[in-house]
């Protein structure tokens, strides 16, 4: 085999585990090659996920912004879009994201290798181009950073016209009077928020009791009641029968004996693996029913030379955490052992229309481990800087003991609230004395802010206290 077709380490996906993991290991001096299955760099984050969505989620935010200020809209003039005109902002958005994410690997001397990638031996790989021609490569270790995809179910036909996943519906090209979405998870309620906001009829189907249990139950409720408030129709404790595509739309027959009929529906219940293509059985290795496979603290596999990172290993499947862990990786490859880990209170953003971001414990979990704590509340419609901008729903909450005064949770909703949520993020990370609540009271912050519903929220919760 030539020289040049054998690495120190193969990455197999540029998502941002992939990424992660390349940069730090071309800056450590190996030579390094990535593969990567589609086109072009940066992996379903930023051409089908993250990236997309939130460009989407901006561009209807904006024009619901437009449509309620008094001051655009007179003689009952408004702004109308439609998902297809909108993709075309994610589009330049997932575009300019793709020539940045190209420039690290050109700047880092990174070889990319584009084709499919299948292992044909313990240390050898098998590259199907676009054209045909399959190559192989060789390397002494391999990261395996294919990412995840949307679960299909069998008996559901994603072939159909009107039928899509979270992937697929990024190429709608009618304009739907009517949607019907499944599964109400992240992806779920972010999508329904986007069409809802276009004036779609939407209909979220979840399959839970409660939207999004994960969250603290008040920004669950709060969640629940503005989708109520804009016209979003939940159904609880749903599932499907079966999935009808039709000449000009799709019913969906439930469990419970309803029928719903609309112009699609997006499948959005669940994500897997994407590993079945890899021949991982050559290595040794098994992925479970979800595609994943098991890692160690230096995401390292049960087969010595194979590591992984991201969603392909589950929890906590965010593109920010993937990063850190293909960091970690290139550290374990690099020196034996893993410098870093990923923090223990990862926070979440979830980009519905108002955004949702936690830290941190919930009130239930506190409750259910007998913490004796208080809640300190600050509602966005008595912040001057959100009166301002007229973007006076939500609220910060702050969890915290009621002794030592620590800083146990952070809730917030409102515009905004995923970089809101960093402020109180920063000082939870501080360790002893400096993670009090007393923290938000004795500093002085801009006025006006939205980060003076800290100081609001921490006086408020202070108040409790006897």
């Amino acid at each position: 085999m030539a020289q040049s077709n054998h690495f120190d380490v193969i990455v197999i996906g540029s998502g941002p585990g992939g990424e992660g993991a390349a940069m730090g290991l071309t800056k450590a001096g190996l030579n390094v090659a990535v593969i990567e299955k589609e086109s072009s760099v940066g992996g379903g984050c930023t051409h089908w996920g993250t990236i997309p969505s939130k460009a989407l989620r901006h561009a209807v935010s904006r024009i619901i912004e437009f449509n309620s200020n008094p001051l655009f809209c007179h003689n009952n003039s408004s702004l109308h879009s439609t998902f297809s005109n909108i993709l075309g902002h994610a589009k330049s958005v997932v575009d300019k994201q793709t020539r940045l994410r190209q420039g690290f690997y050109d700047r880092n001397h990174c070889t990319l290798i584009f084709g499919t990638a299948r292992f044909n031996s313990t240390h050898t790989v098998e590259v199907t181009k676009q054209d045909g021609s399959v190559e192989e490569y060789s390397a002494d270790r391999f990261v395996i950073a294919t990412g995840s995809r949307p679960y299909q179910p069998n008996d559901v036909d994603f072939n159909h016209p009107r039928i899509y996943d979270s992937d697929s519906i990024l190429r709608l090209k009618h304009d739907p009077r009517h949607i019907i979405i499944y599964g109400a998870g992240v992806i779920g309620c972010e999508y329904a928020s986007i069409f809802r906001g276009l004036g779609v009829k939407t209909d979220l189907i979840n399959t839970r009791d409660r939207l999004l249990a994960f969250l603290d139950n008040e920004t669950s409720d709060a969640l629940s009641y503005h989708f109520w408030n804009s016209g979003v129709i939940i159904r609880n404790d749903e599932t499907y029968e079966k999935v009808e595509g039709t000449d000009d739309g799709v019913i969906v027959h439930l469990k419970s004996g309803k029928k719903m009929k609309a112009d699609c529906i997006l499948y959005a219940n669940g994500r897997t693996g994407n590993t079945d293509k890899l021949n991982l059985e050559v290595v040794g290795l098994t992925p479970d029913s979800r595609g994943q496979v098991a890692v160690n603290g230096n995401y390292q596999t049960e087969v010595g030379h194979v590591y992984s990172v991201g969603d392909v290993i589950g929890y906590p499947s965010l593109a920010s955490a993937a990063y850190d862990q293909g960091r970690f990786v290139a550290q374990a490859i690099t020196t034996g052992e893993a410098q870093g880990y990923l923090i223990e209170d990862i926070p979440t953003g979830i980009y519905t229309i108002p955004e949702i971001s936690s830290v941190g414990k919930t009130e239930q979990e506190l409750t259910a481990a007998k913490v004796p704590y208080e809640v300190g509340r600050s509602s966005f419609k008595h912040l001057a800087r959100a009166q301002i901008a007229g973007k006076d729903i939500g609220s910060l909450k702050i969890l915290f003991h009621r002794e030592t005064k620590e800083i146990l949770g952070i809730h917030c909703f409102g515009e905004r609230a995923a970089e809101i949520i960093h402020i109180g993020q920063a000082i939870m990370e501080q360790k002893g004395e400096a993670n009090t609540i007393e923290y938000f009271v004795n500093t002085t912050f801009n006025y006006p802010t939205m980060a003076e519903a800290y100081r609001v929220a921490a006086l408020n919760g202070l108040n409790r206290l006897f």
